[in-house]
């Protein structure tokens, strides 16, 4: 087994003890409120670069990034969990590196591998531990984001904008809301918002999925013609509506028939209009994944934005990402802001 192998090794066996340690007060936390799914380990933070472990509900996840661990290394991980958290978890480790397998690979067992469900203050949510996607179904990253959702939802006409398997707009339903309105251009990942819908007994027509590229749909809601690259190109009419919460999660860059969606040089493009099918008084939940874009210079581009397009902001609160997720520098790559009318 190669030296960095080793390092890895050793590593994991000191380091993921003292992250569970550092998270005491915060699982604690958790658990009171009826949550079962966090980060033990965020490797490149805490020792372990390249590996990152979580636990959604009855599953431990290990996923690596760099160098492969081999099944006596899963093994000991299950125990270290098992000794640290008093829970039997099945495990699966997915390697992610360019690397190949190096040892004996960890056979996960088919209770690790089947479709299970985890809670987020008390919401379920359907979680598979090997898709086509690198996460099973539910970013923990978000987890405070959608916490102030589901706060602020009580009442409110919610809309979710590139909701992948809406869990947002499930936490916001869960929270009250009138009605939820999820957009995503990825069929299968509605499907799997509706499931999750089913799961909390949400009714359809209180929590909807439309199955659309964002931009042509926000455009729409805001009153803006819809661009496009091809005159040929059809889209999903909709009415114009407003909304007192739009949750607005982009990706860091992609090019599409109605536009390119660049969070770095260009975030006004999505904020402009999600500003303008904003109800008087709403609030934007707002994300930014990109590490190089700083909270204060994101800030700026947004209050500018404002300005420029006649709401200036009320008010602009940063939302913190949990303590599971640490950084250097204290920013983790994720922020997250409210953006008030």
């Amino acid at each position: 087994m190669p030296l960095l192998e080793n390092v890895s090794l050793n590593a994991l066996r000191d380091e993921l003890p003292r992250a569970i340690a550092r998270r005491a007060d915060l699982l604690q936390r958790l658990h009171d409120e009826g949550t079962d799914c966090y980060r033990l380990l965020h490797g490149v933070a805490e020792g372990a670069p390249g590996v990152t472990i979580d636990r959604y509900g009855s599953l431990l996840l290990v996923q690596t990034f760099r160098d492969s661990l081999d099944g006596a290394a899963i093994d000991m991980v299950q125990q270290i969990v098992h000794t640290a958290l008093g829970q039997d978890l099945a495990i699966v480790c997915n390697h992610r590196g360019d690397t190949p397998q190096v040892g004996t690979a960890h056979t996960a067992s088919a209770t690790a591998l089947a479709e299970t469900v985890c809670h987020e203050r008390g919401v379920k949510f359907a979680i598979s531990a090997r898709h086509r996607g690198q996460d099973p179904w539910l970013f923990l990253d978000l987890r405070s984001g959608r916490a102030a959702v589901q706060a602020a939802a009580k009442g409110k006409r919610v809309l979710n904008l590139f909701a992948y398997t809406c869990g947002v707009g499930i936490v916001a339903a869960a929270g009250g809301a009138t009605r939820v309105l999820n957009v995503d251009f990825a069929k299968s990942a509605l499907e799997l918002g509706n499931q999750n819908a089913r799961l909390n007994s949400i009714p359809g027509g209180r929590c909807s999925t439309l199955h659309s590229d964002c931009l042509p749909v926000l455009r729409q809601l805001a009153g803006m013609p819809v661009q496009r690259r091809n005159k040929h190109v059809s889209f999903v009419r909709i009415e114009r509506e407003p909304f007192d919460l739009i949750v607005l999660d982009p990706p860091r860059f992609a090019k599409g028939a109605f536009g390119t969606i660049d969070v770095v040089n260009d975030y006004q493009s999505l904020f402009k209009p999600a500003l303008l099918a904003l109800a008087e008084g709403g609030t934007i939940v707002a994300t930014n994944h990109v590490p190089t874009v700083t909270t204060e210079v994101w800030h700026e581009a947004l209050k500018r934005c404002a300005l420029k397009a006649g709401r200036p902001l009320r008010d602009l609160e940063p939302i913190a990402v949990d303590a599971d997720f640490p950084s250097f520098d204290g920013q983790p790559p994720l922020k997250i802001a409210a953006a008030r009318l």
